[in-house]
């Protein structure tokens, strides 16, 4: 999940396949979501048809999921990550490198994620532990999940007020172009 965040944040290429229509729009749709505040600005299509798999060839930035019957015919493309969601595996191309999160960062959203998703590991290691651990309902889920990474981006972002002293101690601009001086031979 933290890969395929870090690949959207950083403007990647990501294609999805299944042979679940459902499954393909809700992933697309949860992806973008995790990106609140912020919102997805390039080619989005949670389904495109296979009649027309050559937008995967497009250059810009894009999240695309096709069907699996359609697959074979974006099987060429050498700059996407590939999502197989019946599989759970992610392929990421060697000429593509994904930063990841700061490592502090990185270990406590990961943490936090495993305590959301498996709450029974907050009671593993317990002499007795509790008979049932009930899962929370799906509005619950998505809910925590989201929590998490607002509290991310909260943290990643903590500073950026220090960034504006130079706005407000220099409201004027501070570098100004009075004539543009041509060299000739």
């Amino acid at each position: 999940m933290l890969v395929l965040f870090c690949a959207v944040m950083t403007e990647q290429k990501i294609l999805f396949h299944s042979t679940s229509i459902t499954r393909l729009t809700d992933t697309c749709h949860a992806l973008t979501a995790l990106m609140f505040p912020f919102r997805y600005s390039h080619v989005y299509v949670p389904l495109l048809p296979s009649s027309i798999t050559e937008v995967a060839c497009s250059p810009t930035p894009f999240i695309i999921g096709v069907h699996s019957s359609a697959r074979s015919e974006c099987s060429d493309l050498m700059d996407v990550i590939v999502v197989d969601l019946d599989g759970g595996s992610i392929t990421v191309p060697d000429g593509i490198s994904i930063p990841a999160l700061p490592d502090v960062l990185g270990t406590q959203v990961q943490e936090l994620l495993s305590m959301v998703l498996h709450p029974e590991l907050t009671s593993a290691d317990f002499a007795f532990p509790p008979l049932v651990i009930n899962s929370p309902p799906p509005q619950t889920l998505d809910k925590e999940i989201r929590a998490v990474f607002m509290r991310m981006f909260a943290q990643l972002f903590q500073g950026y007020r220090s960034c504006l002293v130079i706005i407000r101690i220099y409201p004027k601009a501070t570098i100004t172009f009075h004539k543009v001086c041509c060299v000739t031979d």
